[in-house]
């Protein structure tokens, strides 16, 4: 790895200077105050910055998670903080930092696969990371929706609370929930705070977090939403609920909050919320890119997740940017057993790690990506065979959760 411009990681003495570079790449000056919060969360040893002398010019951090896979909990690099000072750009920084990530993940036995949200969908392609999974941002009209007449809201208590009060039931209701849905990271005590975090330079114009907490007739937490005002606008931050009534019940609130307009939520591409309303068509969605993942060792990432079909199929894999990867692996999955492993034998099919970082997590699918000319094809009936099996039970969603711009 080599570059007119040195790459290290950052010491702790040095977050201020780094924060100051990320808010300028970015044009947000105001944000440093938020970005000063992540000094309890963020990893200097997992930090790298690209130097000018004693500046910093350039930088791009990785947060140790738990992803949620199809069948299984494994552990990601969650790359974040990726900027260059415009002084900067055009002089191959940003490809030295994301080589020197993949690279000493590789090297050291790390994480198996990262994942990050693209600030600009034409970047991390040529990184080798894909679109695994979407978001679907919703706008509804509120005077004019209504759920259906038939919607059961049961038993349950919908609650106004404060963070501090209501915290031991998020935390208890996020960590049941992720468990179960793909996309999703454990959110430890540092992320949390993070995310309850509500400094007035954090909420841009909104007014205080609010928390909503919905219990079952036993008193059990069984969902929360978290939300902001502004205007005649509820910005709504995250819904997660873990029980049969709690979503909409807690959607019932939100349609019928007094003073709001508009009600604004990125949810899951799949999200539930129009088959419950009267018009279904009332929440106008728009469908964007969410989590982008990259294979960093095929062997390890393919073996820890589960597939929805026996699979039996020899991947001819191409990996420009991280080499390690290209080879042949005979990947065999059943009921009991996943194996990955390097074969000499003829491949049923060929594709890049970015086309299996796209299908990792269960969204796009290999056959609709065949269809680009991105999979080649050399067994007859092999696309078909391996997308059934890459495919998960609903759309990987990730959420997404911080007050400053992270993983």
């Amino acid at each position: 790895m080599t570059t007119a411009h040195p790459l290290r990681t950052i010491e702790a003495h040095e977050f201020d200077a780094f924060a100051r570079m990320i808010t300028t790449a970015y044009g947000q000056g105001g944000r440093e105050g938020a970005l000063r919060n992540a000094r309890s969360s963020i990893e200097p040893g997992r930090t790298l910055a690209a130097y000018d002398g004693r500046d910093i010019v350039g930088g791009a951090g990785i947060y140790g998670r738990t992803m949620t896979v199809p069948g299984a909990l494994v552990p990601v690099a969650g790359i974040t903080l990726v900027a260059v000072l415009p002084t900067h750009r055009r002089r191959g920084i940003l490809t030295a930092m994301m080589r020197g990530q993949l690279t000493e993940l590789h090297e050291t036995g790390g994480e198996p696969i990262a994942a990050l949200n693209a600030a600009e969908a034409t970047i991390y392609g040529r990184f080798g990371y894909g679109i695994a999974s979407h978001l679907a941002a919703l706008h509804i009209d509120k005077p004019t929706v209504a759920l259906r007449p038939d919607v059961d809201l049961g038993a349950g208590t919908v609650r106004l609370l404060t963070a501090d009060q209501a915290r031991p039931s998020l935390e208890k209701v996020h960590d049941t929930a992720r468990r179960q849905t793909v996309g999703w990271v454990d959110r430890t005590e540092k992320y949390w705070n993070a995310r309850l975090h509500d400094a007035e330079h954090v909420r841009d114009g909104a007014n205080a977090l609010r928390v909503v907490l919905h219990t079952d007739p036993g008193g059990a937490a069984t969902g929360y939403a978290l939300y902001r005002s502004k205007g005649a606008t509820a910005h709504i931050v995250e819904v997660v609920v873990v029980g049969r009534w709690a979503y909409a019940s807690l959607w019932h609130y939100f349609l019928n909050l007094d003073g709001h307009d508009h009600l604004t939520y990125e949810g899951a591409p799949d999200e539930v919320l129009p088959h419950l309303l009267a018009d279904p068509r009332a929440a106008r969605t728009t469908l964007v890119d969410n989590l982008w993942v990259r294979l960093v060792d095929v062997e390890r990432a393919l073996a820890a997740r589960r597939y929805t079909a026996a699979l039996d199929v020899v991947l001819g894999v191409e990996d420009a940017f991280c080499p390690w990867n290209a080879g042949r692996y005979r990947l065999y999955a059943d009921s009991f057993t996943v194996t990955c492993e390097r074969t000499r034998s003829r491949p049923d099919l060929r594709l890049t790690t970015t086309e299996l970082a796209s299908a990792y997590l269960g969204g796009p699918t290999l056959s609709a990506l065949a269809a680009t000319g991105r999979i080649e094809e050399l067994r007859p009936g092999a696309v078909a065979a391996a997308s059934r099996a890459f495919r998960g039970e609903r759309e990987p969603f990730h959420l997404s959760g911080a007050a400053f711009p992270a993983f």
